[in-house]
């Protein structure tokens, strides 16, 4: 594997040379080509270099904005299949969700007694900073109301896993930062959509209960599967028996649910909200079974915990590619100034969550914590509201122009705090002594 990281390097030096000719010779189609060559060999040849190895994954992103921008309709249909499906869509965001939850645990929660203050200050941070300044964004840059509520849109998300990853490598908090996530991911169905409605609800139509439900499918059904298998690792055989009978019973009524039960009220005229409900009752029955199988299947290969974050990684890397092949021609004229906000609201993110913490009182190493949690969002979320909203193309773009943002910054200001430790207390009396 390293020796093809290093060959596809020196395919990326030769590639961006051909590059430059071709544009200078103005040779669009071979600039099309060796642009998508350039920036895959990239993604690639990083494995080569120790020091960048940790920005293969925004590297992949970067060359899924360039493939869709090059190639815009390639990534439109794949034959019969229309890549922008809403159910496809709902199922490839639950991958990924169900991905970062195999990376959580139900032990995690036990530390919210001990860090109940931090987790209350982040929570607070991240649902008004990045909100109000997403509004403030959409103020001072002018943007088309749907790109403008895109912008509130990843603001009101809650944070996702590569919070986590940042603060591991920036060694601060990381039991707040997994506690203050999970907290978010939980209060999520609730304040995303009532932020929407209060913020974006000008700019496009937000119905503050479908979107609740979304949010609990794309998030909570998923997590919670996650959650049960990882319950399932420790529990006893009379639970687990409990629990498989359960599962069967879920997997019965899933089932009806969708071949029966469902098309069946629909028919006979039920109302939106009986259907809402008969429907999110299916997808949590769903969970259970999903849940169950994933744990028999990783009793028989156990190393499949460890495969389940590269398809969160392949997930969000289609949506971005999707997201910006729909939305190119929006990219074109507004996707200067959209990373310029993202920027912006990335900044503010970090600097707010940190000072801001800093004056409620928490410890350097926390309140570095709560800047990352309150900078990061989760743009997987993001981009499966928008793909529900059937806005991928509009609503979207924020999360793909800014995700790709905030794992770079995230991983420069990671690696920058890496190397500027907090002084522990003991550590300090001894320095004085």
């Amino acid at each position: 594997m390293t020796q093809l990281y290093r060959i596809s390097l020196w395919i990326c030096i030769a590639a961006a040379v051909g590059l430059v000719i071709a544009l200078l010779l103005q040779q669009t189609d071979l600039s099309k080509i060796l642009a998508v060559l350039t920036a895959v060999s990239l993604a690639l040849g990083l494995g080569s270099v120790p020091a960048l190895k940790g920005y293969q994954y925004t590297a992949w992103i970067i060359a899924a904005v360039v493939a869709g921008m090059v190639y815009p309709q390639a990534f439109m249909n794949w034959g019969p299949v229309n890549l922008r499906d809403k159910t496809l869509i709902l199922v490839i965001i639950q991958l990924v969700m169900f991905g970062m939850g195999t990376h959580m645990s139900l032990r995690d929660f036990k530390g919210l007694a001990s860090t109940g203050k931090g987790v209350i200050v982040g929570l607070l941070c991240h649902f008004s900073v990045m909100p109000l300044m997403g509004v403030l964004l959409t103020k001072v840059f002018d943007f088309e109301p749907e790109i403008a509520a895109g912008i509130i849109l990843i603001g009101s998300c809650s944070s996702g896993l590569a919070s986590n990853v940042m603060v591991y490598l920036a060694r601060a908090n990381l039991v707040l930062s997994v506690i203050v996530t999970a907290m978010a991911t939980l209060a999520a169905p609730f304040l995303t959509p009532l932020l929407m409605k209060t913020f974006a609800g000008t700019l496009i139509e937000v119905k503050f209960v479908d979107m609740m439900i979304e949010i609990i499918k794309i998030v909570i059904v998923p997590i919670g599967a996650a959650l049960l298998h990882d319950y399932l690792k420790g529990a006893n055989k009379a639970r687990a028996r409990g629990i498989a009978i359960a599962a069967v019973i879920c997997a019965v009524y899933a089932l009806a649910v969708l071949l029966w039960l469902y098309p069946g009220a629909a028919e006979g005229g039920a109302s939106h909200a009986a259907l809402q409900s008969l429907e999110l009752s299916g997808f949590l029955a769903a969970a259970v079974v999903a849940g169950t199988l994933y744990h028999q299947l990783y009793k028989a290969y156990p190393k499949i915990d460890r495969l389940m974050p590269f398809i969160s990684m392949f997930g969000i890397i289609y949506f971005t590619t999707v997201t910006t092949a729909a939305g190119r021609d929006n990219l074109m004229k507004v996707g200067f100034l959209l990373f310029i906000a993202s920027v912006i609201h990335n900044a503010a993110g970090y600097f707010f969550g940190y000072w801001f913490s800093r004056f409620f009182g928490l410890d350097k190493n926390s309140s570095r914590t709560v800047a990352f949690e309150v900078g990061l969002q989760n743009g997987g979320m993001a981009s499966g509201l928008a793909g529900s909203m059937g806005k991928l193309g509009t609503v979207g773009l924020a999360a793909a122009v800014f995700s790709p943002w905030m794992n770079i910054s995230g991983s420069i200001l990671a690696n920058y705090w890496r190397k500027r430790p907090v002084e522990s207390a003991k550590e300090k009396l001894t320095a004085e002594k």
